[in-house]
């Protein structure tokens, strides 16, 4: 199925424009003495050096340098257009204007180049804003003073540990090697405590010795 194709009618404006100043700009071109090729590559020339203005214009609304070529180029489209609607002879063109047509050539190259080449400007920073110009914010808040910091809770007191005295883990010892030579298991705290009689805590102490 074929798309249906839609007119627009400032398409075609812009067409029937673009064909007009081209047609002018080429009659102009081949009055001032430029036939052939030549004669057509002046309206080119001069249409490519208005988009490339306009380009550049578009990324930078303040650069000068693009705004003098867009002004040059629309100089020498609109005055291609007036020459030719009868306020110039064709047949008979003056010295002046062979001049600036045969300048132009080099005139468009210097433009063009100038607009490719040349550096965008870097967005400008913005200017500091003062407190007094943000009246939506409230007033600055002074930082609070430190706050001394409080003395560390002491550490708790570890658990007692029971004093064995050294005759007692000899014979404690003894007991454990019997135990393992009977059992080849290592003597526990319950069986040590059954054995020796002695209370839990004391156990476990002899028994971290023996270890």
């Amino acid at each position: 199925m074929f798309r249906s194709i839609r007119i627009d009618a400032v398409l075609i404006q812009a067409v029937i424009a673009g064909a007009l100043s081209f047609a002018h700009l080429h009659d102009l071109a081949e009055a001032a003495g430029q036939s052939g090729w030549k004669a057509w590559a002046y309206p080119v020339s001069v249409d490519l050096l208005l988009v490339a203005a306009w380009r550049r214009l578009r990324g930078a609304r303040r650069d000068r340098s693009a705004w003098t070529w867009f002004v040059i180029a629309l100089v020498a489209s609109l005055g291609a257009n007036v020459a030719t609607a009868g306020l110039l002879d064709l047949a008979n063109v003056p010295a002046w204007l062979r001049i600036l047509v045969a300048g132009w050539p080099a005139l468009a190259f210097l433009g063009g180049t100038l607009l490719v080449h040349q550096p965008t400007e870097p967005a400008a920073a913005p200017d500091p804003v003062s407190v007094a110009d943000r009246p939506d914010e409230g007033p600055e808040i002074a930082p609070a003073e430190p706050v001394p910091a409080l003395p560390e809770a002491p550490a708790p007191a570890s658990a007692s540990v029971p004093v064995v005295p050294p005759a007692l883990v000899d014979h404690a010892r003894k007991v454990a090697t019997e135990h393992r030579t009977r059992t080849g298991t290592d003597i526990d705290t319950a069986t040590l405590r059954a054995r020796l009689g002695i209370p839990e805590d004391l156990a476990g102490a002899i028994v971290a010795q023996l270890a």
